[in-house]
């Protein structure tokens, strides 16, 4: 020790960053050589990780379940939610893609409402309110051009109210009127819809789609409108290859199917029970639009009863008092009395006296009177006009197939069986169930009708166990975070706490008790228990003799220290002596 207090006075002295090192690196081994001298310390800083790690743990067992808010926000919504969230101090998150916005979910529901008060999101489309805010002297153009804008966007907003659309694009082609009639242009509409994940569009909503566009836009047809999704497949003209049958058309015959077997099975639950029947039914049903008008002329009644139509009569009298007659002229003119050109009617034959012929001439120049007289009459025709217009999709045939289990009873033994119904009670559902579809043999509908045992796993209506539902799963996974962390606290009491609190706590204990003892009792006692001491000397012979081996070692090392490295060790004792100052 003295060789190495004379090579610390030799030693030139150091310059003041190497004396602040120094001193930095002897208030650090000072700490140190502290904490090993107290057991206490690394038992509070164990006892404080223990705590702070069950913390932790309560804290994510205590966290919420986060549930979407919205998903394909813009950059500009996405950034007004997030910031309205942080003035209201609400915990997100992001999905991994970012295309989710993430929030606990007991506030899913009523942070919607709010944001939706705030006009959020705005989704990016553009309504009419762009004419709100239009500038003075705009001209002609640019206002048709932003009353397209608002009329696509109002469209956009419409469609994406809708369930299954996330996000609707619309694209207008107005028409283009001119003063001639063959080049004027119709108007066209393109439609891009964004679907959510697993949704689809029926043929009945994507009908409705295209008239609700041909709707809103002036001379735009149903046919001018093209609906697009986000795979680019075309749904404006699915169901094409069905024939003539559309969406619409297929749910009508699915209701009427879905009717018919519903009154079936409602008829005979209360008899067999719900489980005990399963019923189908095919309906044919006439989509097609018919008119017939028919014709029929029936026979005559007789004058008295049948109608006159039209009557016509002529009547034509020739009386003493000549009408003119002849070819117009001057003999027409002329009056009458003896013709200008006697006709020799003949001489009187022999035996026939003067006054005869004179009488006879007298009689034949005096002209005779006539009356003729036409009557036609016109009756009408009896005629049956007959109009029918057939109702379209009126059901043309049914075809229902209906099968019953058996029956549950008891065998004569007493143990369960299933036996099939007997024929008086098959007679008596059947007329049931015509009586329920409303069964009719002139339109040519059937029934088939079978009592057969059923499988025991088919009945698929009996509930499921407690533990298999949801609300049981949830609380299972709850409880299990909970006893996660219970399990946890418990690992780190009785394998790092406990252990290290009976290491530092039971020697300091036996050693103050002993010295408790050695102070507290007399002389005399000292001198005369000789076995207590044996005891106490035997318990404490091995940690002095632990201990003598460590201060051994640790001279030994700080001697081999100094005599390799004097310069060192003179520069520690140099800072033991100024702290000591």
């Amino acid at each position: 020790m003295t060789d190495a207090v004379s090579a610390s006075q030799t030693t030139p002295p150091q310059n003041g960053r190497d004396k602040a090192a120094n001193t930095k690196g002897g208030q650090m081994s000072g700490v140190m050589s502290s904490l090993r001298s107290n057991p206490r310390i690394p038992l509070l800083i164990a006892g404080a990780a223990a705590i702070a790690i069950v913390a932790a743990l309560l804290l994510w067992a205590r966290a919420p379940d986060y549930r979407v808010l919205y998903s394909n926000l813009s950059d500009a919504d996405g950034g007004r939610i997030v910031n309205e969230l942080d003035t209201r101090g609400i915990p997100y998150r992001f999905t991994e893609g970012g295309g989710a916005l993430l929030v606990p979910g007991d506030q899913v529901h009523a942070l919607r409402l709010q944001l939706a008060e705030q006009g959020l999101p705005q989704a990016g489309d553009v309504g009419f309110e762009l004419m709100d805010n239009q500038a003075f002297g705009i001209s002609q153009f640019a206002e048709q051009i932003n009353y397209q804008r608002g009329l696509e966007g109002e469209l956009a907003r419409s469609m994406e109210s809708l369930g299954p659309v996330a996000h609707a694009r619309i694209h207008l082609a107005m028409a283009k009127q001119s003063v001639f009639v063959r080049e004027n242009e119709p108007a066209k509409a393109s439609v891009v819809l964004t679907l959510h994940p697993g949704r689809t569009l029926s043929d009945g909503q994507i009908s409705s789609i295209v008239h609700m566009v041909s709707s809103s836009v002036p001379e735009l047809s149903a046919d001018a409108v093209t609906v697009v999704d986000q795979a680019g497949r075309l749904l404006s003209q699915s169901g094409g290859s069905l024939g003539s049958l559309n969406g619409t058309q297929l749910d009508y015959v699915q209701e009427i199917e879905r009717s018919y077997q519903m009154r079936i099975e409602r008829i005979l639950a209360p008899i067999l029970g719900a489980t005990n029947i399963r019923a189908q039914v095919a309906a044919d049903v006439d989509f097609s639009t018919r008119e017939q008008t028919a014709e029929r002329y029936g026979p005559n009644q007789g004058n008295n009863a049948a109608a006159v139509r039209s009557r016509q009569l002529n009547e034509n009298y020739t009386g003493g008092d000549e009408l003119a007659m002849g070819v117009p002229g001057a003999l027409t003119n002329t009056p009458p009395g003896v013709a200008p050109s006697p006709i020799d009617e003949g001489q009187p034959a022999e035996g026939e006296d003067a006054a005869e012929g004179n009488t006879e001439t007298t009689q034949a120049t005096t002209p005779p009177s006539r009356l003729n007289r036409g009557d036609v009459v016109n009756y009408e025709v009896d005629r049956s006009v007959e109009h029918i217009q057939y109702q379209r999709g009126q059901v043309e045939r049914l075809s229902a197939a209906v099968v019953i289990n058996y029956r549950d009873t008891v065998n004569d033994e007493g143990k369960p069986v299933r036996a099939p119904l007997s024929e008086a009670e098959l007679e008596q559902i059947e007329r049931l169930i015509k009586q329920a579809m409303g069964f009719s043999e002139a339109r040519g509908d059937e029934l088939a009708l079978v009592n057969s045992a059923f499988a025991q796993n088919a009945t698929g209506a009996e509930p499921l166990p407690w533990w298999q539902t949801p609300q049981a799963i949830e609380l299972g996974m709850t409880l299990g975070r909970y006893l996660l962390v219970a399990l946890a606290a418990l690992f780190l009491w009785f394998m790092v706490l406990r252990p290290m609190v009976k290491r530092y706590s039971q020697p300091a204990t036996a050693s103050s008790l002993a010295m408790d003892n050695l102070s507290n009792a007399p002389a005399t006692a000292i001198g005369t228990s000789d076995e207590d001491d044996e005891d106490n000397i035997e318990e404490s012979s091995p940690r002095r003799r632990r201990k003598a081996n460590a201060y051994e070692q640790h001279l030994k090392q700080a001697r081999e220290m100094a005599l390799e490295d004097p310069r060192m060790v003179a520069i520690v004792v140099k800072s033991w002596m100024n702290e000591n100052e």
